[in-house]
């Protein structure tokens, strides 16, 4: 094992929870820094990002697999220590982490988090720990969601999309974010759907060039306007909300992929006109797609972030609000109410 900059003896911060609840079981506790095993990375954590499944999880959406647990997929830093088995990354390297708390009791809320080196992938020149700790479950999930329809692509390049009409339903939340922005970068023409004047500037933001409201009445004659041959894929955050809109504008053999239950847990379409399509509904959970799909999109989305495709930032359509480590709890609150944008944790404490 080659080690870095922080000797195994030493001690970390860390939040853990020792039984599912509110946020108040989220503790700052010091604990060993962990030694990388075979095929793993210990990475020196920067940022950590939060996701609606943290804060679930640590709920009790389902049962704790672990006596103790510290939350969070997501996040960026640098790899410090290398476990045998690993060629493809090195001390030094500034990597993003996805599912790093994933099959494990060991997230991203603490100082340093040991992960699969297939889990840690390296940033590009040019993308900081912010932006590494955004991509995560949101980009990926986009990744997916815009990869299922039944003529591919399989895969994101520029050009990959030439010639298709995506509808983002949720344009303004952080996988409608990825998904513009990965659906421009493959040469989609993108529409994206959102509640407020508000939201629709951070969508234009991200790089949609159309926005709907879907409160509008005649929010379906605008985007048959805007897409008179139908949409190809739909990205879809509320099926059970939008089910009826998507197959009044999905085209012939178009996709609808979605990936969360806002607005019901439940939701029907009409037998005839959807078969008529041969419309796909696929469903995306980043954490079962499985590790070809986890390869395909880290790859994907790591050269979107070499040609600069994927910035955060209120100006590029994702606004950031950060917590310091301690106040993990409340960064769990912050995506719960519904905060608009990314909510990230300063670990490293460095600034932003």
């Amino acid at each position: 094992m080659s080690e870095g900059i922080c000797g195994v003896d030493e001690d970390m911060k860390a939040i853990a929870y020792t039984r599912t609840g509110d946020s108040s079981v989220l503790d700052l506790v010091e604990r060993e820094v962990p030694s990388p095993g075979l095929g793993e990375v210990r990475v020196r954590v920067a940022v950590s990002g939060v996701n609606p499944t943290d804060w679930k999880s640590r709920e009790g959406s389902r049962r704790m697999a672990f006596d103790e647990v510290v939350p969070n997929q997501d996040g960026a830093g640098t790899v410090d220590a290398v476990g045998d088995g690993v060629a493809d990354l090195a001390v030094g390297d500034r990597v993003w982490l996805f599912l790093a708390q994933h099959g494990s009791p060991s997230g991203t809320a603490q100082e340093y988090t040991v992960v699969p080196a297939a889990r840690a992938v390296r940033l590009p020149v040019g993308a900081d720990f912010a932006l590494g700790a955004s991509l995560g479950v949101p980009a990926m999930t986009a990744h997916r969601a815009l990869t299922v329809h039944e003529f591919g692509p399989s895969r994101l390049t520029p050009g990959a999309l030439e010639g298709r009409a995506v509808l983002v339903a949720g344009g303004a939340g952080a996988v409608g974010h990825a998904a513009i922005q990965l659906a421009v970068w493959a040469g989609a023409a993108v529409i994206a759907t959102v509640s407020s004047d508000e939201k629709a500037v951070l969508a234009r933001a991200a790089g949609a060039q159309h926005v709907v409201r879907y409160t509008d009445d005649d929010a379906v004659e605008q985007i048959r306007a805007l897409a008179p041959k139908g949409i190809d894929q739909i990205v879809e955050v509320a099926p059970a909300a939008n089910a009826d809109l998507d197959l009044q504008v999905i085209a012939n053999h178009g996709s609808i992929a979605y990936y969360a239950n806002e607005g019901g847990d439940a939701f029907t379409l009409p037998v005839q006109p959807s078969f008529a399509r041969n419309v796909r509904m696929q469903g995306v959970l980043v954490y079962t797609v499985g590790e070809a799909a986890w390869r395909a999109a880290a790859e994907d989305i790591t050269a979107a972030l070499q040609d600069g495709a994927l910035p955060v930032g209120e100006g590029a359509g994702l606004p950031l609000t950060w917590f310091p480590l301690a106040e993990t709890a409340r960064a769990h609150d912050a995506v719960q109410a519904g905060t608009v944008g990314k909510v990230l944790i300063d670990v490293s404490g460095e600034g932003h």
